[in-house]
């Protein structure tokens, strides 16, 4: 990743967390208030790549787990597939609870 690209990207950020339209004009300008050189088509891709999208609910669903919904019912089946992983968590958790008790004691090297 090239400074200007992480510069544009910070640049982003720091828009949306003021719930500010991130428009080419406006990257630009924090650019050139931060004083970084970058050149010029960059923030003009930014603003064309985060058009119409809510970059706060992007970070914040970045580490959820659950994969992109069709857009034709996006709730229920986001919420299947966490429930999902849940039961799957917890099966594996029994799992290795039940190998722990197997031990008996006995190791491969006592």
């Amino acid at each position: 990743m090239s400074v200007s690209e992480l510069a544009c990207s910070y640049a982003a950020l720091i828009l949306a967390d003021d719930d500010v339209t991130v428009t080419a004009e406006k990257l630009t300008t924090i650019l050139k208030a931060a004083g970084v050189e970058f050149e010029p088509y960059w923030p003009g891709l930014f603003a064309k790549a985060l058009e119409g999208a809510d970059l706060k609910t992007l970070i914040t669903n970045v580490g959820s787990g659950v994969g992109a919904a069709p857009a034709a019912g996006g709730a229920a089946p986001a919420a299947g597939g966490a429930a999902a992983a849940e039961e799957k968590k917890e099966e594996k958790k029994v799992e290795e609870e039940e190998e722990e008790d197997d031990d008996m004691g006995f190791g491969l090297f006592d």
